[in-house]
């Protein structure tokens, strides 16, 4: 596994947000990250979203991923990830390497993912994106490019979550489930996504038993932030 990665791209240093399906990739959700962080070594920083169970109310350290969403890689990387977890009930991620604490430290309540959130600050530290039989729409960046599209009349939401500590919390944000504007083709995160591996720019190979691409984060911002500015 660890040369299918190097083969693919990833290296030493490499700041790496992951997207893994267990049951694409196939084995022990342990070795695939085990793999990942031999390949990424001491100097790179590995990310992943963690999302929580909305059914409990919200601890960043103790509340557990919804494995059913998020996979059962997001849990194992939560608890390899120690205390480098964000504090957010709508947006918890949480990184390993040396950018961890930077990475997590003091997210942005309400507009999560736009300026000064933890996706902004993956692109300053240049993210590679990789994707791992994940379903094609759950490349979480691409929602940095909705807060930098040139797009009219944004939706935006405000939900409630129940902290553990604290009480309820009101979040304002962009739409992130239902998307910042009604699209005619539907489902635009599946689209957009389609549109830039059709371009040939993600490194393609095959990790475990799957289908592995390994994409510039900056160069999908700058793809999507043209695209949805485009169709929306």
């Amino acid at each position: 596994m660890k040369d299918a990665l190097r083969s693919l791209g990833l290296s030493e240093g490499d700041v790496v947000m992951i997207h893994a399906s267990m049951r694409a990739v196939g084995g022990e959700a342990d070795a695939l990250l085990d793999s990942i962080l031999h390949v990424i070594g001491p100097s790179g920083t590995a990310v992943m979203l963690l999302g929580a169970d909305p059914d409990e109310p919200f601890d960043r350290l103790e509340t557990e991923v919804d494995v059913e969403d998020m996979g059962v890689l997001a849990e194992v990387f939560r608890v390899r990830a120690g205390d480098n977890v964000s504090d957010h009930p709508a947006a918890r991620f949480a990184a390993i390497g040396p950018l961890a604490d930077a990475l997590v430290r003091d997210p942005p309540l309400h507009h999560y993912y736009g300026p000064r959130s933890f996706l902004e600050r993956l692109l300053a530290g240049h993210v590679q994106v990789l994707r791992l039989g994940a379903n094609i729409d759950t490349i979480t960046l691409i929602h940095h490019a909705e807060y930098l599209a040139d797009v009219a009349d944004k939706r935006e939401v405000t939900r409630r979550y129940e902290r553990a500590a604290g009480g309820p919390v009101d979040i304002t944000s962009l739409d992130d489930t239902d998307g910042i504007k009604s699209w005619a083709g539907g489902d635009y995160f599946t689209v957009l996504t389609q549109d830039y591996l059709a371009t040939n720019r993600a490194r393609v190979g095959s990790v475990g038993g799957c289908r592995a691409e390994l994409i510039d984060g900056a160069d999908l911002i700058a793809f999507a932030v043209d695209w949805l500015s485009r169709e929306l």
